[in-house]
């Protein structure tokens, strides 16, 4: 009977007092602390945010190299609150490198939902890569160089990123093979494969300052990676989707 009389959302307590009789106590303090807790929870992920976004905008200003105190400036506040919110530099270096992964990812995967053709999936995809680089190339030697971090990180997060393309580009690759009559085992190294050329002709393109023009590039990567691909997706003869049998099909 004594529950029933607590107002939603508050715990009764029974406090024996001095005269032996009992003074009901109505407990809000928990519920005090995690609203408050909640709150905090709340601000601390939106000042990260905000300092994520300062670092983004420094690195730009600064180049790759940029310290904690060009960092600091650009959210206008001081080191010390900084690291209020993040462990140490490479915590905040992580943060970043999540932010960079995150926006990679959603522009590569709506490139390569933009066909079903696998070859202009490629393209688009190989283009996607290039663009996001060719937009602030010191983000990019940001990300790969470590250079803020000041101690070895759990997980690279430029490695989580190839591998987690490299898995989209396995996806293609085993529909291509599935498609053709062939044995799928293969996508997986040759997808990883092929976004292994794309990383490192897109690093040696960004270290040499960009000789040449984006689109010219993705074209040429494209051909490398198709002509191999290709070959070894080609539908094998006598399924429906090889050239040999729509020719029969034919009236």
């Amino acid at each position: 009977m004594l529950a029933n009389m607590a107002p939603r959302g508050r715990a009764l307590g029974a406090v024996p007092t001095v005269s032996g009789t009992v003074r009901l106590v109505i407990g809000e303090t928990s519920s005090v602390r995690d609203r408050r807790d909640s709150r905090w929870d709340e601000h601390r992920r939106v000042r990260r945010e905000q300092l994520v976004d300062a670092t983004l905008a420094a690195v730009s200003k600064h180049g790759a190299g940029v310290g904690m105190e060009e960092i600091a400036a650009e959210a206008g506040t001081s080191k010390t609150v900084v690291y209020r919110h993040f462990a140490d530099r490479s915590d905040l270096y992580v943060a970043v490198c999540a932010r960079v992964a995150g926006q990679l990812t959603r522009r590569l995967r709506t490139a390569m939902g933009s066909s079903t053709d696998p070859r202009s999936m490629v393209i688009a995809a190989v283009d996607t890569y290039l663009a996001f680089l060719e937009t602030d190339p010191e983000v990019y030697r940001f990300v790969v160089s470590h250079a803020l971090a000041d101690r070895p990180v759990g997980e690279d997060p430029v490695s989580s990123l190839s591998s987690l393309i490299g898995d989209e580009a396995a996806r293609l690759v085993a529909g291509a093979l599935t498609a053709g009559g062939r044995d799928p085992g293969p996508a997986a190294p040759w997808g990883h494969g092929v976004i292994g050329l794309v990383r490192a002709a897109a690093d040696w393109w960004v270290r040499a300052d960009r000789p040449i023009p984006r689109a010219e590039l993705a074209a040429q990567l494209t051909d490398l990676a198709w002509a191999g691909l290709a070959g070894v997706t080609a539908p094998v003869p006598g399924t429906p989707s090889s050239p040999g049998s729509r020719k029969e099909e034919q009236p």
